[in-house]
């Protein structure tokens, strides 16, 4: 599935629209789309009135420290899990204090997959502070497709639980 840059950009101005009107604020918190989903969003103006912040843990490390994703999840479900997307959204709320929060770990390859996690697999979860809801994908395509997927979905998401 093709996603372009304007198709990105109608999904972070409509999900602006709904926290503006909420006063209701947002973070993400990334790996594989590396930051795609806070640019997407931060491309639309005013959208400090709604945007709180970005973390970009590629690595695990980095998600642990980060984000307080409990080390010990790594070895036992692997960073592309709906243990670690919840974690990370838990981690956005606590260190933002963003009523919203959505996170996304995956394989966008072109290598990293495996049997189980196969180049494409993406978890996002989305979080309002009383619920955390995860969903597992695989997108089709290369890299930069599987990346503009994710951001796509992890936007939709978010309008999704913003909208109520």
């Amino acid at each position: 599935m093709y996603v372009s840059d304007e198709d990105l950009t109608t999904l972070a101005a409509r999900l602006g629209e709904l926290l503006k009107a909420q006063g209701a604020l947002v973070s993400t918190a990334e790996s594989c789309t590396g930051g795609g989903i806070a640019e997407a969003i931060t491309r639309i103006p005013g959208s400090s009135a709604w945007f709180e912040a970005g973390y970009i843990t590629y690595s695990n490390q980095q998600k642990t420290l980060q984000l307080a994703v409990p080390s010990e999840l790594f070895p036992q479900v692997g960073a592309v899990s709906r243990e670690v997307v919840e974690a990370m959204v838990r981690g956005a709320h606590s260190h933002s204090g963003a009523r919203f929060a959505v996170s996304v770990s995956g394989v966008a390859g072109p290598d990293g997959g495996s049997v189980d996690k196969p180049v494409g697999t993406v978890w996002i979860a989305w979080g309002d502070g009383a619920r955390i809801l995860a969903e597992r994908f695989h997108f089709p395509g290369d890299r930069l497709s599987v990346r503009r997927q994710a951001v796509a979905s992890a936007l939709q998401g978010l309008i999704r639980l913003a909208a109520g």
